[in-house]
């Protein structure tokens, strides 16, 4: 199959697997689409959102329609890092053996990721990256495609730890979720106090995803394309030479050149899903406030003045 053919095919596998996720999930198309987009391009998603949102139905909703091993982690206070990755046991031949933890699989969801303590929540940090897993001395690789698809609740929430900058910095987009409309909610409550099951179809397999992953890659981007994602990323840091004043007066730091990185693969990823098959700056505008609100770190100017991470990241754009 040609790469023409890949993108045609691409389209209308997405709007099919919008509509059988639609089956469960009432509205929160910007949300579906920014997880569909990290997974597409082999990234990791964040949703950010208050209890009751349906974030964790969402994500197992997602990992049915793709037809991938699906695994879910606790995030609890007293959650060890063992728990996650797995650990050595003595077996009947008092032979020390590997038992995998759930993190061996292909979609993770790691649930209320920030009620653990940092020790625990960097734990993920190899598997994100290097999709592989360290255990006394021993490197042990993780099966492709692998995501992890975090929920998190606002940090002013009881019993809640800040992610490391480290770990924010592994997820391609950081999702908000808002609360459904009137009419929205009144769908959601007709949905789940009745009887009736939904059934979910399996579209993908392990490798149409792979392959999708492979074709967002080989889509061709223009100069002017990378350049203008590259100088979006470099002008949310404070005290360089593209930084703007606002910037320069409400932000501690900015975003690293993995956010370039991940502008430039998200466009692609949106063009592709729209038939297009290469990027242009609306593409970009499009998927940066998903990118950028996890890498700039708000100083206490912006804080005590009520200037939030949108009000930053649109005045750049």
């Amino acid at each position: 199959m040609s790469d023409v053919e890949g993108v045609k095919r691409l389209v209308e596998k997405h709007k099919a697997l919008k509509k059988e996720i639609g089956k469960v999930i009432v509205g929160q198309d910007e949300v579906v689409d920014q997880i569909l987009w990290s997974i597409y391009t082999g990234g990791h998603s964040l949703l950010i959102g208050v209890p009751g949102l349906a974030k964790t139905l969402m994500v197992n909703t997602i990992a049915q329609t793709l037809g991938l091993d699906f695994k879910r982690i606790q995030f609890t206070p007293d959650l060890m890092p063992s728990d996650i990755l797995g650990s050595e046991v003595l077996n009947q031949e008092r032979k020390f053996v590997f038992v995998k933890g759930p993190v061996f699989a292909n979609i993770i969801l790691a649930d209320e990721i920030n009620r653990t303590p940092p020790k625990t929540q960097a734990a993920l940090l190899e598997a994100m990256q290097e999709r592989a897993v360290t255990i006394t001395g021993k490197q042990y690789k993780l099966e492709e495609p692998y995501f992890v698809l975090a929920t998190q609740n606002p940090i002013e929430q009881e019993g809640t730890y800040p992610l490391p900058e480290a770990q924010l910095d592994r997820f391609m987009f950081a999702i908000r979720l808002e609360y459904p409309s009137l009419e929205e909610e009144i769908q959601v409550v007709k949905n789940t106090t009745d009887d009736r099951k939904t059934e979910i179809s399996t579209l993908f397999s392990a490798e149409e995803i792979l392959e999708i992953q492979h074709l967002i890659r080989r889509i061709p981007v223009p100069d002017n394309v990378v350049r203008y994602a590259v100088e979006l990323a470099q002008k949310t840091r404070p005290g360089q030479a593209g930084a703007s004043e606002l910037v320069n007066q409400y932000l501690d730091w900015g975003a690293g050149p993995r956010a370039s990185q991940n502008l430039v693969l998200a466009a692609k990823a949106h063009a592709a899903v729209d038939g297009r098959f290469s990027p242009d700056i609306a593409d970009v505008k499009a998927v940066a406030p998903g990118i950028l609100r996890h890498r700039i770190l708000r100083n206490y100017k912006a804080e005590a003045e009520g200037i939030s991470d949108e009000v930053i990241i649109d005045k750049l754009l």
